[in-house]
């Protein structure tokens, strides 16, 4: 199954199962993908100079597998 970035994914495994999300990365040596409002963890963030420190709240990487493609046509899954 060919995932590129920009595309329209649902998850179909794991804690995050039914969600939708357009792809923000795509990891080809690890087999992931970056899924928008998916996978969300806490981060903390040290300040630094001029940015500002916190716990930040990002998208992890979830593997290929866990994801379907979304057809645009008719906004079900493709059978691939």
């Amino acid at each position: 199954m060919k995932i590129a970035r920009n595309d329209l994914v649902e998850v179909i495994a794991g804690a995050d199962k039914g969600k939708q999300g357009r792809v923000l990365r795509v990891l080809l040596d690890d087999n992931r993908v970056v899924v928008e409002k998916v996978r969300l963890v806490k981060r903390h963030k040290k300040q630094v100079q001029g940015q500002q420190g916190g716990i930040i709240e990002a998208e992890a990487p979830i593997h290929m597998s866990n994801v379907k493609l979304i057809t645009k046509a008719t906004g079900r899954g493709s059978k691939e």
